[in-house]
């Protein structure tokens, strides 16, 4: 039982020593990479197939017994999103064979992928708060390094909007355990479960769950503690903006899910609604920032933000069929927002931008792209029959079985405007002819190394500034690395495009998965038996 809970942190950590041992090798350091993050899908599915048949699993490192030593611990929903970390690592690792520039594998860009993941898969397992903390500030600094990466004027901007913010996060996160510990003596979340109602009054646990929900809030992007998001996604590569749209603001919204199951359900009619109010205020708010904005990743990135209020919402009506519908919402959100940040990408190296007013036309020059921008795009929006919708509905039914009709509206209108938003992208990206001229000034959004270092086919708009590369002889080897880098940039694309579509038509066995999370979650007997073991 304890391999199959370390192997998670121990494979991502040996790829990080693996990829610094083999400084100044970029080859050697990408086919680790690579390794790794297949190994990292692979010990996720393991762990995941390993709780679903034999149950909740847990381990106590170094031997000393709960609630005294530090305990990993993993019920369906932790392995759930170990698997999906796996399953976005290794699509991203592969992205980035294809896009990252070699100036930032210098740097250590593979190395700091693998801490960056070490980090997500440790808060996911962490069975008590501090070592939840520490997993939060792993994933801090492997986040901060790969955003500041590459040191250009705009991702400095956003780097020191993410950090600022991060830390004061962290601040109320380790102010909130000190207290906790304080109150109950004990951080083991499956003790804390046992004891803080017996030591702590209603009123100090509603102290508690209001500082960790400011604190889990700030990470998860929530309402009104999301503004560092937008500010700082969109600077970055695609490679590093597809994994933290994917993978980052989960673990805040994980987080929320484990302690207001586990911890704080003194008063749900307090707490739980508090957060059902903050769910209905992040759609609108992320969606109307979203309808408002002119560059895809800022667009996309406003869309996490109104996302992350359908994943609390079924957190905030707090019944096992309506934290269903979050854990599955969670995982199709995870994959198809990985996938919609992925494709912006493609589109920058086909036109050299971001901003909508000078793209267009790739409808007609790239029709197979835009078709694996629609399956996420019409995913997200919600449609039929893909996984969207079917999230959708769940939590829509779950509202309306627990008679809130105001969050159900609420979800129903901001699914309309997704719809919007994204149809904005389409016809700006893909369905209007493209511009004559491409605008000079975006070509100082592009970063500072080369554009055919970038592998940037310099296809500006129409019988405009296509010959960037016009002319010039390219070697057969040229070719052929060209067209490796284009196979590693499409093949995730598809992969995930694929997923997305097997994930909408085969939803039922999907949910009976995520429903048995969900029955863990609202009864928490068998995690707490599962780590204090007789001590209970």
């Amino acid at each position: 039982m304890t391999a199959v809970l370390a192997l998670p942190l121990l494979i991502p950590l040996g790829t990080a020593v693996a990829c610094l041992l083999a400084w100044g090798r970029p080859a050697v350091q990408r086919r680790l990479s690579l390794a790794g993050a297949a190994g990292l899908l692979g010990a996720g599915l393991f762990l995941l197939w390993t709780v679903a048949a034999r149950g909740i699993t847990a381990t106590q490192a170094g031997g000393w017994p709960a609630p005294f030593g530090i305990t990993l611990v993993a019920d369906l929903f932790a392995a759930i999103m170990v698997a999906v970390t796996g399953l976005v690592g290794l699509a991203v690792a592969t992205y980035a064979l294809g896009t990252m520039d070699a100036r930032r594998e210098a740097f250590g860009y593979q190395a700091l992928y693998h801490v960056l993941l070490l980090g997500v898969c440790g808060a996911f397992l962490a069975g008590d708060v501090f070592n939840l903390y520490v997993w939060f500030e792993v994933m801090l600094i492997g986040s901060f390094a790969l955003l500041a990466l590459g040191g250009e004027r705009a991702q400095m901007e956003g780097t020191i909007k993410y950090v600022t913010i991060n830390l004061l996060a962290s601040a109320l996160f380790l102010t909130a355990v000190g207290i906790l510990y304080g109150v109950a003596g004990t951080l083991n979340l499956a003790d804390l479960s046992r004891r803080l109602p017996q030591v702590a009054s209603p009123g100090l646990q509603t102290t508690l769950a209001m500082l960790f929900l400011a604190a889990f809030g700030i990470k998860a992007a929530v309402f009104p503690l999301f503004f560092w998001l937008p500010a700082s996604y969109h600077t970055p590569p695609a490679a590093t903006s597809a994994v933290f749209a994917g993978l980052l603001t989960k673990v805040g919204v994980y987080a929320l899910l484990r302690v207001f199951t586990l911890l704080f359900v003194h008063d749900p009619g307090t707490t739980h609604r508090v957060i059902l109010v903050l769910a209905g205020l992040t759609m609108v708010t992320g969606v109307l920032g979203a309808v408002a904005q002119r560059e895809f990743r800022r667009i996309l990135s406003f869309h996490i933000i109104s996302q992350i209020g359908y994943m609390i919402m079924g957190l905030g009506l707090y019944t096992p069929a309506a934290l269903a519908g979050s854990i599955f919402y969670i995982v199709h959100h995870i994959i198809v927002k990985t996938n919609l940040f992925l494709v912006s990408g493609a589109v920058w190296r086909l036109r050299g931008t971001y901003a909508l007013a000078p793209l267009g036309g790739l409808y007609r020059d790239a029709p197979a792209l835009a078709l694996l921008f629609a399956i996420p795009a019409l995913s997200l929006a919600g449609m039929p029959p893909l996984s969207g919708f079917a999230a959708k509905l769940a939590l829509v039914q779950a509202g309306l079985a627990g008679a809130a009709y105001a969050i159900v509206a609420t979800a129903l209108v901001v699914g309309l405007l997704t719809l919007f938003s994204m149809t904005k992208i389409w016809h700006e990206v893909f369905w209007k002819d493209a511009p004559e001229v491409v605008l000079e000034p975006e070509e100082r959004l592009l970063p500072s190394m080369g554009r055919e270092e970038a592998g940037l086919p310099a296809v500006g708009a129409r019988g405009v500034r296509t010959a960037g590369v016009r002319g010039s002889v390219r070697s057969h080897g040229a070719g052929a690395q060209a067209r490796g880098r284009t196979l590693a940039m499409l093949a995730p694309i598809v992969g995930l495009a694929v997923i997305t579509v097997l994930f909408g038509l085969l939803a039922e066995p999907a949910f009976r998965l995520t429903a048995r999370a969900a029955a863990q979650l609202a009864d928490p007997t068998g995690y707490v038996r599962a780590v204090l073991g007789d001590a209970r």
